[in-house]
């Protein structure tokens, strides 16, 4: 059928090809006007360009000219002239593709192109490789044809200093790993300053080895992590404090939001017990927190009702169904209160501060592209999760490799004695051989039999350095034999020694077949570089791990019946058939499971955009007195609305409303239920909003509008932040036990995105009435200091726990303190200002 249709419409790869030729003819009809140019003239394109794209012009509408400047450059300054199938190349990465080039194709050099152009916008390119080595190597090498065009470089390595990052990031065109860039965008989310974060909005993005990084690295989230600066010891000593506190005099219960109020008695024994002076100072916050969460404990949540405790666990009774929550926790440090409450041992504080999968960092970016040598099998799965067609581009020169068909053994000991021993013919040739493993245990026992053959070798296994890549690109010298993981040395090219071409080119030997089509293609594809003659061979086993999982039974059975020994092989393209068969449907069960974990990770996507919006919001604006007061608003609104739903007014709780309000916004006895008595909930919600501003802009007047917008920044960063991490940790446990609930018929991802939508609404009005109540409160000091909510020194990227490192005490100075250069200016605003 599918033939049928290519007859009818013709192949819809090889008319993109054909329509990009024209555009390859322009460029080279341009060629001969190029050449002629001084170095100077060349140079000075880059700004015409500019110039032009300023007065209108599209970045199409100069590629021709843009292509066949990188063209002429790339010749002066590293003798390398594109060929015209990487023309195609760079035209289809910047349409936004893949361009699937065999290995040897020269995809490095292809990628100058569309780089070059799209950083013509000044916007920022960013080119992603797979380690750190080749990052370096690539900007160093294509840099120059870069800094010939008058551009900038930048390279963006782990353990660089902040300061080196934002001059990377700051350049034209940055190179730089997959988790360097991802970690980079989570920390620029945790600044307290905009002036430390590091990235520009994303723009374009190429990636090398597009498939490495967007499909076998898409289920591997990154993580950072933190040690949270909370005691659970804190958690006892809030527990022993609220239960000796008396209700209606110490505080106030509104079981209707579940909300606890201390009174003004109740917070002066609350700072008599702990010794400080303000509950409500900034400095105390985490304190008031724990004591109102173990008030919530105590006063709201009933065991054997809302919870029960069952094998020294809390576990959430659901209130619709009555059966347990598995998984689910409480949120905001309820769960750990109620712990302490029921004297059990305190769970440890949420330990992920913030989380991204690769899917989800590189879709956020304008326009995505990438490159690899094996990208057609997973064609699929690039269109549907990132909307990236495949463009198989065609090769320079006919590929000369050939590719013999899978020989299969009885047992492995067979299997790999015949590898060994068709390395020892070869090697007797002086022909090269490429030994591909899965894992590293088989290439230590491949290493083991060529020693007691006394055949010379080297073993690699998928450390990424630059060694590792210097012993591969040696692969292909006379004789020589290396054993690699399938992955070992990706990126390097492995160019022909003299007298290779005679005996054979590059021999690869698999053995053993991955359950994905592509890795074994990817091992393929480094024999037979740029029209170079090469051979590939998997030998197989039935004892091979993806041959036992697809009726490996059958042909052992065929093979005892037919009298086979075990060095004696199977070689039939049958076998290879099902083989293939059989991966396919691996491949679709594994895309299956990256598009569940997508669309899990979706939920958190959503929330996390809001909150980082909001988050940068927060720190851009040179004024958020908006947002403080949208929120006090918002928590207004809030208690209103719980305490009139009834239809009868008589049955509204003006009561509860003027408690909450006198409480957390107001001071005692300022309203009562007679200022509300006869009004409408959205009268109600504006009488009370227009006294709590009176009050605000009393506490400004007095205050100081400068110390008034820097302590709403303070707060509201403080409490987004801490907020947030613990969001993300309750998400996380929610996530871990949300499939127990197909048990119960349902459909956990709805139950996931429903409840995540719950608890993320929680979240929100948890944050704006942390805000409100602090802006209305709290006693503001000079000089306020915006303070992470975990330490510098025990975060870690890795996804576990920071180590502690030795703490180094340097003379803090405050922003708002003179600076210490003897200007006469405030440190923010002299020295202080990128700090």
């Amino acid at each position: 059928m599918l033939g049928l249709v290519k007859k009818i419409f013709g192949d819809v790869n090889e008319r993109d090809v054909k329509r990009l030729m024209k555009t390859v003819d322009v460029i080279n009809k341009l060629e001969p006007d190029f050449v002629k140019l001084s170095d100077e003239a060349l140079q000075g394109k880059t700004a015409e360009f500019r110039e032009r794209l300023e007065k209108g012009e599209t970045l199409d509408d100069l590629l021709p000219e843009a292509f066949a400047t990188v063209r002429e450059a790339s010749k002066r300054v590293l003798n390398m002239r594109h060929f015209d199938v990487q023309l195609i190349g760079g035209m289809a990465l910047h349409e936004g593709r893949i361009a699937e080039m065999k290995t040897g194709e020269g995809k490095t050099l292809v990628g100058t192109l569309p780089v070059y152009l799209n950083a013509l916008l000044s916007k920022g390119v960013h080119v992603v490789t797979v380690n750190d080595y080749l990052a370096q190597r690539d900007s160093e090498q294509m840099g120059q044809i870069y800094n010939f065009l008058g551009m900038t470089v930048g390279v963006n390595l782990n353990g660089m200093e902040h300061v080196d990052k934002q001059d990377a990031y700051a350049c034209d065109i940055t190179y730089g790993t997959n988790n360097e860039f991802g970690f980079d965008y989570l920390r620029d989310n945790m600044v307290l300053y905009k002036e430390q974060m590091v990235q520009r909005p994303l723009y374009f993005c190429i990636i090398d080895e597009v498939d490495s990084i967007l499909i076998d690295e898409a289920r591997t989230p990154l993580i950072i992590s933190g040690q949270a600066q909370k005691s659970t010891e804190l958690y006892y000593a809030a527990d022993r404090f609220v239960k000796r506190l008396v209700a209606e005099e110490d505080y106030t219960v509104d079981i209707k939001v579940k909300a606890v109020s201390l009174t003004e008695k109740g917070v002066a024994k609350a700072e008599k017990a702990f010794g400080i002076d303000n509950l409500y100072d900034h400095t105390n916050v985490t304190l008031n927190h724990h004591v109102v969460q173990a008030l919530k404990a105590n006063a709201i949540m009933r065991r054997d009702v809302d919870y029960v405790v069952d094998e020294d666990e809390v576990k959430i009774v659901d209130e619709f169904t009555g059966r347990l929550m598995a998984g689910r926790r409480y949120s905001d440090g309820l769960h750990q209160a109620i712990e302490a409450k029921e004297e059990l041992e305190v769970q440890n504080e949420s330990m992920t501060l913030a989380t991204i999968t690769f899917q989800n960092y590189f879709r956020m970016y304008q326009k995505l592209a990438g490159m690899t040598g094996t990208a057609k099998t997973e064609e699929e799965e690039f269109k549907k999760i990132y909307g990236l067609e495949v463009l198989q581009v065609p090769t320079n020169k006919p590929n000369q490799r050939k590719d013999m068909p899978d020989v299969v053994y009885k047992s492995e000991q067979g299997k790999f004695r015949a590898v060994v021993e068709g390395i020892v013919e070869r090697h007797k040739k002086n022909q090269p051989v490429l030994v591909g493993t899965i894992s590293i245990e088989n290439s230590e026992l491949l290493s083991d039999l060529l020693k007691r053959k006394g055949v010379k070798h080297k073993v690699l296994n998928a450390k990424f350095h630059a060694e590792e890549a210097e012993i591969i690109s040696r692969a292909g010298e006379p004789g020589s034999v290396t054993i690699a993981t399938n992955m070992a040395g990706r990126g390097t090219d492995i160019l022909l020694g003299e007298g290779v071409s005679e005996v054979g080119g590059l021999h690869i030997i698999g053995t053993e077949r991955h359950e994905s089509r592509r890795i074994d293609n990817q091992l393929r594809g480094r024999a037979g570089r740029q029209g170079d003659p090469g051979s590939t061979q998997f030998y197989l086993s039935l004892g091979d791990e993806l041959m036992r999982r697809f009726g490996a039974d059958n042909v052992l059975n065929m093979m005892e019946r037919l009298g086979f020994e075990e060095d004696q092989p199977i070689e039939s393209k049958m076998i290879t058939k099902a083989i293939e068969s059989a991966q396919k449907r691996v491949e679709g069960n594994n895309f299956d499971l990256r598009k569940v974990v997508l669309q899990y990770d979706d939920v958190m996507n959503q929330q996390r955009n809001i909150i980082y919006k909001q988050r940068r919001e927060l720190l851009e604006s040179e004024n958020v007195k908006q947002i403080v007061v949208d929120m006090i608003k918002a928590v207004i609104e809030n208690i209103v609305q719980a305490h009139t739903t009834a239809d009868i007014p008589e049955e509204w709780d003006f009561e509860a409303i003027a408690e909450y309000v006198n409480n957390k916004l107001l001071d005692e006895g300022a309203l009562n239920r007679d200022d509300l008595w006869g009004k409408e909930p959205e009268e109600m919600i504006e009488f009370i909003f227009d006294k709590v501003m009176v009050k605000y802009d009393q506490r400004e007047e007095a205050m100081g509008s400068e110390m008034v917008r820097e302590f709403e920044k303070v707060i509201a960063l403080r409490a987004v932040d801490s907020k947030w991490m613990d969001h993300i940790d309750q998400m996380d446990q929610l996530r871990q036990g949300i499939h127990l609930r197909a048990y119960g018929g349902t459909d956990p991802l709805r139950e996931y995105q429903f409840e995540g939508f719950e608890m993320f609404n929680a979240m929100v009005a948890s944050i704006q009435e942390e805000v409100a109540t602090y802006i209305m409160k709290a006693q503001v000091e000079t000089n306020q200091e915006r303070q992470a909510v975990v330490d510098e020194d025990k975060i870690s990227t890795s996804g576990e726990p920071a180590e502690k490192r030795p703490v180094q005490r340097k003379e803090q100075v405050g922003r708002n303190d003179l600076c210490p250069c003897g200007s006469g200016k405030k440190y923010k605003h002299c020295h202080g200002q990128n700090a």
